[in-house]
């Protein structure tokens, strides 16, 4: 997917704003599928176009190998998001969100932390090859 920054920015920008927005009316300590689907219809309110739990196969020497790679949310065909709901991430999950954006050919990431005091604490951005703005 070829993206511009400008793109990039304001499509995180907006799905960040929406997190803010859940994050604020139902606090932290719920489970990350109650934070998934109240955050996918800000999203779609917002005139976002998502995919919710969307497959991801991994191509191995041309052939397509179903593993169970499932990304929480694709907006745009550009962002992916992963909802967590945790004190804190682990290296694990930027590794996660790497193995998505490489997998899906996104150019951006985001790991949503609903498990933090506040959204702002919980907010990850990660790049797949796309220059740092």
């Amino acid at each position: 997917m070829l993206a511009t920054t400008d793109t990039i920015n304001r499509i995180t920008s907006t799905i960040i704003e929406a997190a803010i927005r859940v994050h604020r009316a139902l606090g932290p300590g719920l489970l990350e599928s109650a934070y998934l689907a109240c955050l996918c219809y800000e999203l779609v309110r917002a005139g976002l176009h998502i995919e919710s739990q969307r497959p991801l196969p991994l191509v191995y020497e041309g052939v397509k190998i179903d593993c169970a790679y499932r990304a929480d949310i694709i907006v745009n065909q550009t962002v992916i998001v992963e909802v967590k709901a945790m004190d804190d991430l682990a290296p694990i999950h930027t590794r996660q969100i790497l193995t998505y954006l490489r997998i899906a050919n996104c150019p951006a990431g985001l790991i949503l932390n609903f498990g933090r005091t506040t959204m702002k604490e919980g907010i990850k951005r990660v790049l797949n090859g796309f220059p740092t703005p």
